[in-house]
């Protein structure tokens, strides 16, 4: 369990995570804001708390825990907690989607801490199906954990990866699923629904928790079960597309588009409040 001044530490990160997110996409001009926000409180807790990683200890790189993000547009949140950690400078950050930059707009395998190269959605399940099946093969304890979007999931690969990993006893594969309920084009409902999510993962045998995205306790509790559990696990984490800023929020305009300086300000203001 994590006690009332960490959660209070997580928030305080999440919120320095919010804030780098909009200057990372402020200064570039271009990139992915509101799916990045939505996920912040997620990519906070699990890499703060509930990933091994090798950035403090690299004599444990084998045994580290794999990260994909299969919804690699999100990369501004990606790149803000590698670099809270310690795998990139905070100063880098200014560098995200400039020429010659280590921080692409979407992750490659030349940023420290970057497993795979990811931005082709529907597929990453499947590459930590792969990897997570050779950490078996090879008896090595590290837990793979995949973030996906939820527009994402109307993709046919990734169904596949889901029969794949019961099939195979995957028990060290976690799929957090950012079930903020907008895509680039408008309502995942009205697009092609995904209802009843937990149902359909039920049926692929997956051990399925639904959670709220933007509680740190919630989350925590369901990465620390995750990790434990004999069975492959999907976390449903209901967010908030934007989360953070008010006219952002739940608005599907705010996808994949900079903030003027006005709207850059004004965001920034109510993150800092």
């Amino acid at each position: 369990m994590l006690t009332d001044k960490e959660v209070k530490e997580l928030e305080n990160l999440a919120k320095e995570n919010r804030i780098n997110i909009l200057k990372m996409v402020y200064n570039a001009k271009s990139g992915h804001i509101g799916g990045s926000l939505s996920s912040a409180d997620i990519m906070t807790v699990l890499f703060h708390k509930c990933m091994n990683t090798y950035c403090t200890a690299p004599e444990n790189y084998e045994k580290r825990d794999r990260f994909v993000l299969s919804k690699g547009h999100v990369s501004p949140i990606y790149y803000s907690v590698l670099a809270q950690i310690g795998f990139i400078p905070k100063e880098e950050l200014k560098t995200f989607r400039k020429l010659g930059t280590r921080l692409q707009g979407h992750p490659c395998l030349w940023c420290p801490g970057i497993e795979v190269c990811t931005g082709s959605l529907g597929q990453g399940v499947s590459l930590a199906c792969g990897i997570a099946l050779a950490l078996k093969l090879d008896e090595n304890p590290a837990h793979v954990f995949v973030l996906t979007g939820d527009g994402e999931l109307q993709e046919g690969n990734i169904w596949e990866a889901f029969m794949q990993a019961p099939q195979r006893n995957l028990n060290n594969l976690t799929v957090i699923i950012d079930r903020n309920k907008l895509q680039i084009d408008g309502c995942t409902e009205d697009i092609k629904s995904l209802e009843p999510l937990d149902k359909k993962l039920k049926a692929f045998n997956w051990d399925v928790k639904e959670i709220n995205g933007h509680n740190i306790k919630e989350i925590y509790e369901a990465l620390e079960y995750a990790k434990a559990n004999e069975k492959p696990t999907a976390i449903i984490a209901n967010t908030i597309k934007g989360k953070g800023v008010s006219f952002m929020e739940n608005n599907a305009g705010w996808h994949g588009k900079a903030p003027n300086t006005e709207q850059y300000e004004k965001a920034i203001k109510e993150l800092e409040e």
